[in-house]
């Protein structure tokens, strides 16, 4: 439920230390050139309306989604917690999950990808690369095939680490973009088309508390989600 803000944003756990949220599809994880609304500026004004703070308001941005990816955002309240859940997030003790359709049908069902990429500043284009070229790093992911209909395939991801725009350029790389992805799929996307990458579950310990938690969001019952309705916990 939205906790009666005017943000639009749907509040899934909240504490003293921790704001579990659903981004919205095309919506930025923080500020850029476009002057767009995005998640720090919108939930900092939730933070303030519901608070009553006056001045600014502590937020830590401990990892980022793309803007066209939706699903699950974990933001810090306080600062003892960002710094808790960024040392998670460098010993990769805080696990995300993601679901995608991609187009085809991967040839093994389950499996590794490991590739080298290289981010392009300007043109914001992230290439496969090879392991000695400057400035490559190591891009490592699980996934596991839940589903194929209609010359699409629902796959559950689980990344090992957080290259920029990796999900998508791993998949593009042995031939399987995302739907919807028109930086990386153009050649299967029809303008418009929203990308299907959807951040689906997160686990982390919590900052003061020691225990662990699990969150979970489905994708929207939209195309081409529906098509996989009832797969995502397989």
């Amino acid at each position: 439920m939205k906790n009666g803000d005017n943000s639009g944003i749907v509040i899934i756990y909240e504490d003293n230390h921790l704001l579990v949220v659903e981004k919205p599809f095309n919506v930025a994880s923080q500020g850029d050139e476009t002057g767009d609304p995005d998640m720090m500026r919108l939930l900092k004004n939730y933070l303030k309306e519901r608070y009553n703070k006056p001045g600014n308001v502590f937020l830590g941005l401990v990892h980022r989604l793309d803007r066209p990816t939706g699903g699950l955002m974990v933001f810090a309240k306080t600062s003892k917690a960002a710094s808790r859940l960024s040392e998670q997030i460098r010993n990769r003790t805080f696990e995300k999950t993601y679901m995608a359709v991609v187009h085809g049908v991967p040839e093994r069902p389950e499996g590794m990808l490991r590739h080298f990429l290289v981010k392009d500043n300007e043109t914001n284009i992230v290439h496969v690369a090879q392991p000695e070229d400057a400035g490559a790093r190591e891009a490592l992911l699980e996934y596991r095939l839940l589903g194929a209909r209609d010359n699409l395939s629902l796959v559950r991801i689980n990344l090992h680490t957080g290259r920029p725009h990796q999900i998508r350029v791993q998949f593009s790389a042995i031939g399987h973009p995302l739907f919807g992805d028109q930086k990386y799929g153009s050649e299967f996307s029809s303008p418009g088309q929203q990308l299907a990458l959807w951040s689906y579950s997160i686990t982390l310990v919590h900052p003061t508390r020691k225990e662990p938690l699990t969150f979970r969001l489905n994708p929207p019952d939209i195309y081409p989600w529906r098509l996989f309705a009832g797969l995502y916990k397989g």
